[in-house]
């Protein structure tokens, strides 16, 4: 199944560490990020998990639950976490879904043959609280993601939903953003009374309050 920008997220329900999952239901109207792994006890997985866990309250500051996946049973994933305490000094505190039929893998496109038949890719699926899919990125096996830039993602996401804007190359939070090119400079200037600079009838940039 192909996974697109702005489809509903696909619900299930499925075993995981802290009991059965029903997905849309238990994502309520938080945020959720949704992000699976190859298979349990690998090295980079094991690093992953614990920093996830030691964020936990950057994502509720941003009202966002996290869920990681794994094509293990949930005892195996219990044997995990104690692994990822004892190694990252990092208890888990959120669900690890145990995906063993494959079923959420499949739905969510996390198997890729041409890369590895047998294990899912490292997907990440950010999505909001109407259960919009807004954003997917995709990791090969060998490769730890960045944590501090899904933040900065999901940062850009909450700030240009409450605003029409979007955000520029390497931003950061409380850098200038770009005035949404569908605004009028009549109706930019009653929305950002501070200003804005033209750099060109297309580039516009607010610092906002």
């Amino acid at each position: 199944m192909t996974i697109q920008l702005g489809q509903i997220a696909p619900d299930f329900e499925q075993a995981s560490t802290q009991g059965p999952i029903r997905f849309h239901e238990w994502l309520g109207s938080s945020w959720g990020i949704l992000f699976s792994h190859p298979k349990n006890f690998t090295p980079v997985c094991t690093t992953e998990l614990g920093e996830v866990a030691r964020l936990k309250q950057e994502w509720e500051k941003r009202n966002t639950k996290v869920v990681g996946l794994s094509v293990d049973p949930v005892e195996s994933h219990h044997k995990w976490e104690a692994d990822i305490e004892e190694t990252q000094g990092q208890a888990i505190n959120y669900p690890i879904i145990a995906d063993a039929d494959r079923k959420v893998s499949e739905l969510y496109g996390m198997i890729q043959p041409q890369c590895d038949p047998t294990i899912t890719v490292r997907s990440v699926f950010v999505i909001d609280p109407d259960k919009k899919i807004r954003l997917i990125l995709t990791y090969p096996p060998s490769t730890g993601r960045n944590f501090d830039e899904l933040i900065r993602a999901l940062d850009s996401l909450q700030l240009t939903d409450r605003n029409s804007i979007a955000t520029p190359v390497n931003w950061m939070p409380g850098d200038k953003v770009v005035v949404s090119p569908k605004l009028s400079d009549e109706e930019a200037q009653r929305m950002f009374p501070q200003g804005f600079e033209t750099l060109k009838p297309y580039l516009r940039m607010v610092q906002l309050d």
